[in-house]
């Protein structure tokens, strides 16, 4: 068995994307699970899995704040594939304290506030999500971030205690949206309108051009602090 990141490294060495994601699958059967937020990156890997009929438990995190267009997209991206995205939402009890103690919009007050929307209408989801996973695929990509850079693509989370697989880090954007015009992979209609990462209705918006990728995120706040607390990085 594969245990180590120096073993499932040399496993996967030289394999395509879909391969690289079959080995692992074979590896850890029904310990793998991909996390989706049905952007452009991801729609990619959610191909990838299903045409390939790869092992992967594909899911998602609505927190209750998406996009009506994020929405259609994951409709037609069940039907498509002819599948069943698992959908995991935050603790009702949690939602109700934070709205009805700080109002719907406390996330513009301050960066703990943010954060602290972030954690319960996410963070916490996600953990349930990767409950029991070996392996969590994500969509990251290099050039997404200044600190993505020398991120390997293999590599271990000790926060989630699993290992994390980022297939396509190392495909540019334009790569990325050819892969999903040539294969007709069902895809964000907002990224038409000038959305590049998208999240939560009232914390993303469209970037202008020159912008940074992730200038359409959280754009009321210090560059820095740019995080929800799903990646390290």
């Amino acid at each position: 068995m594969h245990t180590n990141l120096s073993s499932l490294n040399a496993a996967i060495a030289g394999k395509t994307e879909a391969e690289a994601l079959a080995v692992l699958a074979d590896l850890f059967p029904g310990e793998v699970v991909f996390s989706t937020s049905l952007g452009y990156e991801d729609q990619v890997i959610t191909d990838l899995i299903y045409l390939n009929n790869i092992n992967v438990k594909v899911f998602t995190l609505d927190t209750g704040r998406l996009f009506n267009e994020t929405y259609l997209t994951l409709q037609k991206t069940n039907n498509r594939y002819d599948t069943k995205i698992q959908v995991y939402y935050p603790q009702t009890a949690a939602v109700e304290q934070l709205v009805s103690e700080k109002g719907p919009l406390s996330f513009y007050d301050s960066l703990e506030n943010r954060k602290e929307c972030c954690f319960i209408r996410k963070v916490e989801p996600l953990n349930r999500a990767l409950k029991g996973a070996k392996i969590w695929v994500t969509g990251i990509r290099a050039e997404q971030s200044g600190n993505r850079q020398d991120m390997p693509q293999l590599e271990w989370d000790e926060a989630h205690q699993l290992f994390k697989f980022h297939p396509i880090l190392h495909w540019s954007f334009d790569k990325v949206k050819e892969y999903v015009k040539v294969n007709n992979v069902p895809y964000n209609p907002l990224h038409d309108r000038g959305f590049v990462s998208i999240g939560c209705g009232p914390c993303t918006r469209a970037i202008r051009e020159g912008e940074d990728f992730r200038a359409g995120r959280w754009w009321w706040e210090d560059e820095s602090k740019k995080e929800c607390g799903l990646h390290a990085k």
